[in-house]
């Protein structure tokens, strides 16, 4: 943020606002974590403070501070809405589009509110009176952790708000091994374990709370791979059957995608899961190196993100999503074979 936006903030923030915090649509954890320590922050600010989450996310998110407070927009349109349309400030959080929060996307272009952008993918729209927007950055609960620094009270970070920031970088940086991890991104951690984040405990809630059905789904998320050396490149795929004989939940997929990465010489994975409800083809996109899987993403499936982790969306068949992308990826080989 430079100097004009800290003080533009300061000035809002100076007296008490109602204020609504949205993540996107299917939360992660740096969607979540990010929202619930703004939440935490402004709340001992004595602002009026709301999340509002565009739908549901993942069991393995739930156990986080002041989860409960969070309103689902799907679950409880009304009181979502009105806390949109009385809100002076809105902060959307992880993400850069109003496109990315699905059917909330029209009450939010409706809001008379000004708006604060806080997110690190690539590519922002302009809707927002500040946006703080780095794509260096590791997460955009980072991104909070600074944005609460450049207002000079990361005094009022508490052991609730550190253990969600902590689960947010955590999660958005694979276990901090993404290149996003900076330095800094540990002195980061650092203060926010010293403030109270149990990181063992956090690991443990987010990575060790599997049921059998989601281990069986992985067994077949795995079998299903096909591994293409020629074009250094791994996908997944899952129907919807597959998903129902093993009574998926949301989140039961979570990471499945980087095992690709994991096989020797692989650059480029991808998972492509259906959703019958939806009509659609969900696609994950990770990479190693220099390949940009954001931009493969954009040009070919509707999405966008990182260089190195993206999501897209196809509305054909799985098979015809396949032979697509099996006749696309022929045009990638000198890139994934530099």
């Amino acid at each position: 943020m430079n100097s004009a936006d800290i003080t533009t903030v300061k000035s809002i923030l100076s007296q008490p606002q109602k204020i609504a915090i949205i993540p996107h649509r299917n939360p992660d954890g740096d969607a979540i974590g990010s929202c619930l320590a703004l939440y935490g922050f402004l709340k001992k600010k004595g602002h009026t403070v709301h999340v509002v989450a565009p739908n549901d996310y993942p069991k393995f998110l739930k156990w986080m501070p002041e989860n409960d407070t969070v309103i689902n927009f799907e679950r409880e349109n009304p009181k979502a809405k009105e806390v949109i349309n009385e809100a002076s400030v809105i902060f959307t959080l992880d993400f850069n589009d109003l496109s990315r929060v699905g059917q909330m996307e029209q009450v939010l272009k409706e809001a008379s509110a000004d708006f604060i952008m806080i997110d690190h993918h690539q590519q922002p729209s302009d809707y927002a009176m500040v946006t703080y927007s780095d794509v260096t950055m590791s997460s955009t609960c980072e991104m909070v952790y600074n944005f609460i620094d450049f207002l000079g009270e990361t005094d009022q970070i508490d052991a609730d708000m550190a253990t969600n920031l902590y689960t947010g970088i955590m999660t958005d940086t694979g276990s901090f091994k993404y290149r996003s991890t900076s330095s800094k991104t540990h002195r980061v951690v650092a203060e926010l374990i010293d403030k109270g984040a149990d990181n063992m405990a956090i690991h443990q809630e987010v990575f060790d709370t599997n049921s059998p059905s989601r281990l069986h789904l992985l067994g077949v998320a795995l079998s299903n791979m096909v591994i293409l050396p020629e074009y250094r490149t791994a996908y997944i795929t899952l129907t919807q059957d597959e998903l129902d004989q093993y009574d998926f939940k949301k989140g039961d997929t979570e990471g499945f995608v980087n095992y690709g990465l994991t096989l020797e010489g692989i650059i480029f994975a991808l998972i492509f899961i259906e959703n019958r409800e939806e009509g659609i083809i969900k696609i994950s996109l990770r990479s190693i190196g220099d390949f940009s899987v954001n931009e493969f993403a954009r040009a070919h499936f509707n999405g966008g993100g990182h260089t190195n982790a993206a999501g897209g969306r196809s509305e054909t068949s799985m098979d015809e999503t396949i032979s697509r992308f099996n006749d696309i990826l022929k045009t990638y080989k000198d890139k994934l074979n530099p």
